[in-house]
């Protein structure tokens, strides 16, 4: 039988030559973390712990389906019940993400939605909504143009709670954490199946607002959901650490969350919302479309 593609973020060939890694110290001691102060993730993260909820939540691409629909469709995603929102930056070559969520990338950046703009986006939401964390997604090359720190900088003065960087593996990720830091920014880890041994456990350990844990091994929007599967391996997770885990990839609708909710602590569901909202003729009908798809998946949750 054929091996399962290894997801980009598991790659050794993603990041080698971006950001060194100083000498050869161990996978564990070369991550040095040191923990933000709790932010809105915790906080959020804490209160659904503390009500035995479990969290949702959503992402979107920024610019997508349009730049003057995002902001609104945050709110509308919101009101419909998300505890945190995943806001992704569009990146010419997202190699972890399938079809849909490229398409969706290709889209906003015909409309000129970069690093910047998403920024500013994030900053328009925060003057009526101070409350909901923001986990920024995408990859390293927009941040390092960007410059490490002055990211930092910018994207918490934007309002901004974490950062999710899809192909910085944990042996590159020191000098990343260190910005995002000293900035009480998150950088939230993705494991995946294949994340095992010394690897899973620094992971694990050292996750910042939650530990993203890939269902199955590929990219976004394929594939089948395997819950015993996926149940399994979060258990194993948990012997490992305290930190909250959010589960993603193969998430689609009310019965798929349902059933990841029995043992994750949030849900993460992007393809299938994203590809509901590129259909959307307008802004209007963007925000109505969000709606409509997480109530029903927030019902599901309780």
């Amino acid at each position: 039988m054929r091996e399962a593609p290894i997801p980009v973020f598991e790659s050794p060939l993603f990041c080698e030559s971006r950001i060194p890694n100083p000498g050869s110290a161990p996978l564990a001691l070369s991550l040095n973390p040191t923990i933000p102060m709790a932010n809105r993730i915790d906080t959020c993260l804490d209160q659904l712990a503390a009500a035995q909820r479990t969290g949702l939540i959503p992402f979107i691409t920024a610019g997508d389906p349009s730049d003057a629909a995002t902001v609104p469709v945050m709110h509308a995603l919101v009101r419909a019940g998300a505890d945190v929102i995943e806001l992704g930056v569009p990146f010419s070559d997202p190699m972890a993400d399938g079809p849909v969520i490229q398409q969706s990338s290709e889209r906003a950046l015909a409309r000129k939605v970069g690093l910047r703009r998403v920024l500013a986006m994030v900053a328009e939401f925060r003057q009526q909504d101070a409350d909901t964390p923001i986990v920024l997604m995408g990859y390293l090359n927009p941040v390092e143009m960007f410059g490490l720190e002055a990211f930092a900088k910018a994207a918490r003065e934007a309002g901004v709670d974490g950062v999710l960087l899809v192909d910085c593996p944990p042996e590159e990720s020191a000098p990343v954490r260190a910005a995002l830091n000293a900035e009480n920014l998150a950088l939230v880890p993705l494991a995946a199946p294949t994340s095992a041994g010394e690897r899973l456990a620094t992971l694990a350990q050292s996750a910042q607002g939650y530990l993203y844990y890939v269902s199955f091994a590929g990219v976004t929007g394929a594939g089948k959901l395997d819950t015993a599967e996926v149940k399994g391996k979060v258990a194993a997770i948990r012997a490992l650490t305290t930190n909250r885990i959010a589960v993603g990839f193969g998430v689609r609708d009310a019965d798929s969350a349902r059933a990841i909710a029995e043992f994750a602590d949030a849900v993460v569901i992007g393809s299938a919302l994203v590809s509901t909202l590129a259909e959307a003729v307008d802004t209007a009908d963007a925000c109505a479309r969000a709606e409509a798809f997480l109530k029903p998946i927030r019902a599901a949750l309780g």
